[in-house]
Parts: structure tokens; sequence; C-alpha cells
């Protein structure tokens, strides 16, 4: 599934091209994907203007003149690409694909594809002053990154949300309802860097090691959208360009390959927690 840096760049890369520009019309090739699809959701997005793209945990969320929000999850397999419909661009030209479900066609000729193969994703649209009461947003922790949103992510607060927990730190990171955004892939490598093993009870790391996690989430966060996120599975860029991040993972998918650290000779291990793989050095993780 994608995570925050995957999302993050490719809000990134649809800013350009949305907002500030009007929707001509929608093509829609079914009615539903993960749940259905709203009601006459072409004739609703018809001649409206795009005022901003934002982004919450892992949701792009665009904003129209019209006093609604668009609401867009990718799921697992879900990627939005860039098409240019400009005779001077002929490289941009793609023929359409099975999987392509919903088509945005913009004033300025771009065409924008959501294409999910396994249907994980979702699309939804409501009045823009309800976004807080929505109820896939309602619950949402704090952003480790960018502004401020849900709360602040910082030392004092994951300080206090890890006091006395007798889950995992993996887990206490991966709940959206303490931090939005974060997946299994960025809490490993974050883990590793910050040297603590994923099993470890919350409560029972000190205060100390809790206090340098944050700034070391945000640096693997950054990290992965200054790469362009990671190209894991169906994962693409806005433009339809792999990401480059997973080339530099200390440990996510790197199971019995040697521990990257300097003067370290272990292996990487895996195991489940939770249904999901969990990868760490034994020895500099504890």
């Amino acid at each position: 599934m994608p995570e925050l840096p995957e999302v993050e760049t490719i809000l990134r890369g649809l800013v350009p091209v949305m907002e500030q520009q009007v929707i001509v019309h929608v093509d829609m090739n079914r009615t539903d994907l993960r749940w259905p699809l709203p009601t006459n959701l072409p004739a609703q997005l018809k001649g409206q203007k795009i005022c901003q793209l934002n982004r919450r945990s892992k949701y792009l969320l665009i904003q129209l003149a019209c006093r609604k929000s668009l609401l867009i999850h990718l799921g697992m397999s879900g990627r939005i690409l860039i098409q240019s419909e400009t005779r001077n661009s002929p490289s941009t030209q793609r023929r359409p694909e099975k999987h392509d479900h919903v088509a945005f066609y913009m004033g300025s000729g771009t065409k924008i594809i959501y294409n999910d193969p396994r249907r994980f994703g979702y699309i939804d649209i409501f009045p823009t002053s309800t976004i807080n009461q929505h109820r896939l947003l309602t619950n949402l922790g704090p952003e480790p990154i960018g502004k401020p949103v849900g709360g602040h992510f910082n030392t004092q607060y994951l300080v206090r949300i890890c006091k006395n927990r007798v889950a995992s730190i993996k887990s206490i990171l991966l709940n959206q309802k303490m931090i939005a955004g974060l997946g299994n892939i960025y809490v490993c490598e974050a883990l590793f860097r910050a040297g603590i093993h994923p099993s470890r009870q919350a409560g029972h790391i000190s205060a100390q090691r809790i206090r340098k996690l944050v700034p070391i989430i945000q640096q693997v966060l950054h990290d992965a959208i200054d790469a362009g996120g990671s190209s894991l599975h169906d994962y693409r860029q806005a433009n339809g360009e792999l990401g480059y991040f997973q080339h530099r993972f200390d440990v996510y998918n790197r199971e019995n390959e040697p521990c990257r650290n300097r003067g370290c000779t272990a292996t990487i291990e895996r195991i489940r927690q939770s249904g999901r793989s969990s990868f760490f050095c034994p020895r500099c993780q504890r």
C-alpha cells in the first residue's frame, strides 16, 4: 500500500497541473472501487475549479470552488497518472489500460487518470466544511511532517503516547489514531536508524531514546519523498516514473542480507507482527 511519502510525491506532481484548473468532464469506467463511487460524480465535478490540493495521512484531498472536496485513496495498487493531451507532447501519450477506472479532463488539456488493478482504493466527495467529521479523517492522529494537522508531532507527544504502553513500539507508530500516515516500510526503516527493536514494549523504552526517534522518523520520510517515494509492486509517481527510495532500504525486504551498519556482521531478520513483516538487525536494534 502506498504510504505517506508516495502520496506526498503524487500530491506534489499533481499540484502544477490541477490547482487553479477547471475540470471539463470526468469519465467513469465503472461504478465502484472498494466501495460504490459517489452518485453522479461526473455531473458533480463538471465545470468545477480546483482551488487547492492537500494530503491528510495517506489521503489526497482536492478542494473545489463549489465548497466541496474530493477524497482519493490509492488502496493497495492504485496510482494516478498525468497525460498531456497537447500535440506538442507526444512522449506523454499513453494508450488506455484495462484498469483505468476514472479520468479527469482538465481545461488545460491535461488528463488525470486513476488506475487501480485491485480496486481497493476509493473516491468520495463531500462538503469541505465537514472535512473534520469525515469518517475516514476524523480519528487520525497528528501529521509527522509538514504543517501541524491533528496536533503537534514532537518529542513531548511521542514520549506521552508511549509512556506505560505494553504494546510494541512498532504497533504504536503504525496506529493511525496516534500518528497519521506512517506505514510498515518506513517504520521498519526508522526503527533501524534509531537502533530500537520493533517488538520492544513502548513503555519500556527510555524517554531519551523515544525523543531521538522523532527526528529520525521525519528524516526517513523526507529522504523517501526527496527520492520520489518507493516503487514496490505497483507504485508509480504521478508522471509515471518509478520511485527510487527502495534502493536505499536498510532493512525492509532484506531478510538474510548483511546489515549495512559499519562493523556489524549480523544479517537482517524478519518476524511477523500483527500479520505484517518486520525487518530488523538483531545486533543493532535492542
